[in-house]
């Protein structure tokens, strides 16, 4: 097998670092031009990060909160990627792209619900000794 080297692959250097940071930023701003769903979570964020500071009891609870909310971001992220390929492949239903959506959409609502049991759990009190 011949492996020939992608044009698109930087070298490294200070310069990698300064496209990384302008790519990203071209990720984030495509992700609130065109996905709802990241608007509507990092919205959410908005509004639940300084809750999160207020709720906490303890810097590792606030910052465990404030990590759940950057996980869902995260994930939507990749699902909106991975929607982003497959809708380059093809806009006709396939059962194999069906199937690739459907997992990117399980990974965003496990992120969800795994945030949700944290929240809860932090909220509530779970697992803090008695008084």
């Amino acid at each position: 097998m011949t492996q020939h080297k992608s044009p698109y692959k930087s070298r490294g250097g200070p310069a990698r670092l300064i496209n990384a940071l302008r790519y990203s930023m071209q990720g984030l701003g495509a992700a609130l031009k065109h996905e709802a769903a990241f608007r509507q979570e990092l919205l959410l964020c908005v509004v639940l990060i300084p809750v999160a500071i207020w709720v906490g009891n303890t810097l590792a609870e606030q910052l465990l909160l404030i990590a759940t909310l950057f996980f869902v971001l995260i994930v939507e992220l990749l699902n909106s990627a991975l929607e982003a390929i497959a809708d380059s492949v093809t806009l006709e239903r396939h059962p194999l792209i069906g199937r690739a959506k459907d997992l990117g959409s399980a990974a965003v609502m496990l992120a969800i619900i795994g945030a949700a049991i944290v929240w809860i759990a932090v909220l509530t009190g779970f697992g803090s000794p008695a008084p």
